[in-house]
């Protein structure tokens, strides 16, 4: 079975907590700090692997997690640091974040490898905070939190030119005829239900190109109408498009030929932007070079006229595809934008790269305030709170921060309550 998308949450390993020691030994009652540091939490990568062919072992596979670093001990031990996790994907799979769809990696060689959650950093013991102004420090760090992200992993084969058209016309019998795909047929519709991959020789026996058969597209399969919006996907990579249009008279082979690349179109990936070549199926049928004719002149285009049953034609379309793929580069994945470059030099936008307030004060009720802020609650989840070294550390942190003048502009008077994630603690002038 082909699945061809799926949907992951990915988490990774907290760091360990660094540790709070104070060496006494027979001979050295006062030795001073030896607590060691925490070990790393462990990290999840995607791996491409070439003898995997289908995302179904992530079907029902949900949740991928790391384990946690374990916490620093004393005589400077440091924490054991947790094993990463490796998880083996097809080569050509596209990866992107669920809640802003942005792209983080396309795997499209073997060996190919993406962190998708970096494991946390073990927080430092007290002995790393031992100076020459600090000989007995009794703070230490809490271990850095893990990352947990959904993940969006979509298949997109590749193929270096796509068969389409309307279900069948003929795409998986001419794959059959160029190539050893073996690909089911019959006389309805829908026949092929997934991608099929054919590896095409020309007549020289030297050049070959990959050539994949996708399920036929109907109006409207960019909006999820037939199979077409499960497989428009895999055409992302191709770089050429042989449109298949039948000549059999049971359809308007013009009309057709507007549909097909008007969804192209809509799909949004630039699909309509890569070189077609038109093949014109079928040419056995009674009135068939009429049809081909009229359709010729319509569109002011010379199609190939190809027939299943003596092979005519089709040498030609698989040297004028060859033809165009050589000449043709590799188009950018939908989601994926091309660098905006300017006289050679990569062009940033300073909008995208402003820094945001570390702190933010929030006023629920009159005597209430909440502390919040990215960097703020980050900070505070590094800070061993155990102690009232560790508590000092913070107000200080919070001071140099300004947010005592913060609250102060905010309103606080004595004995208002302050809150910083589950930290409570009375506002004092």
């Amino acid at each position: 079975m082909l699945i061809d998308r799926a949907v992951i949450e990915v988490r990774s390993g907290n760091g360990g907590n660094g540790a709070i020691s104070f060496l006494r030994e027979k001979n050295m009652p006062k030795a001073g700090p030896d607590g060691g540091n925490g070990g790393r939490g462990g990290s999840v990568y995607l791996v491409a692997k070439g003898d995997v062919n289908t995302l179904l072992a992530y079907r029902h596979s949900r949740l991928i997690a790391a384990m946690d670093g374990e916490k620093g001990d004393k005589k400077m031990r440091y924490g054991r640091s947790a094993d990463d996790v490796y998880c083996d994907v097809p080569v050509g799979t596209v990866v992107y974040e669920e809640a802003s769809g942005a792209f983080m990696a396309d795997l499209s060689h073997e060996g190919d490898i993406v962190c998708l959650a970096k494991g946390g950093r073990g927080g430092r013991g007290n002995a790393a905070y031992k100076s020459s102004r600090l000989k007995a420090p009794k703070i230490a760090e809490n271990g850095f939190p893990g990352e947990r992200k959904r993940i969006v992993l979509e298949l997109k084969l590749l193929a270096d030119a796509g068969l389409i058209g309307f279900p069948s016309v003929g795409k998986s019998t001419f794959l059959n005829i160029v190539s050893k795909a073996n690909v089911p047929t019959a006389d309805y519709p829908f026949t092929t239900l997934t991608p099929n991959l054919g590896v095409v020789t020309l007549k020289d026996g030297v050049h070959q190109f990959v050539l994949a058969d996708m399920p036929g597209l109907i109006e409207g399969a960019h909006e999820g109408k037939g199979l077409g919006i499960t497989f428009l996907r895999h055409i992302e990579r191709c770089r050429v498009l042989v449109h298949m249009i039948s000549m059999d008279g049971e359809r308007d082979p013009v009309e057709d030929f507007n549909i097909i690349n008007a969804e192209l179109r809509d799909y949004g990936a630039k699909l309509e932007l890569r070189p077609q070549v038109v093949v014109a199926t079928k040419m056995d049928c009674e009135g068939a070079e009429e049809r081909k004719a009229a359709f010729d002149k319509a569109l002011g285009i010379e199609s190939i006229g190809v027939s299943a049953l003596t092979d005519d034609g089709v040498d030609e379309v698989l040297n004028k595809t060859y033809e165009l793929i050589t000449k043709t580069p590799l188009f950018p994945l939908k989601g994926v934008e091309e660098e905006e470059v300017i006289g050679g030099l990569k062009v940033y936008d300073a909008h995208l790269d402003k820094k945001e307030d570390p702190f933010v004060i929030l006023r629920p009720s009159e005597h209430k305030f909440i502390i919040t802020g990215e960097e703020v609650t980050k900070k505070y989840a590094l800070i061993n709170l155990s102690t009232d070294a560790g508590v000092a550390q913070l107000i200080a942190y919070l001071q140099r921060l300004g947010v005592d003048e913060a609250l102060r502009e905010k309103g606080a008077k004595d004995g208002d309550l302050v809150q910083l994630c589950d930290f409570e603690f009375e506002y004092i002038e």
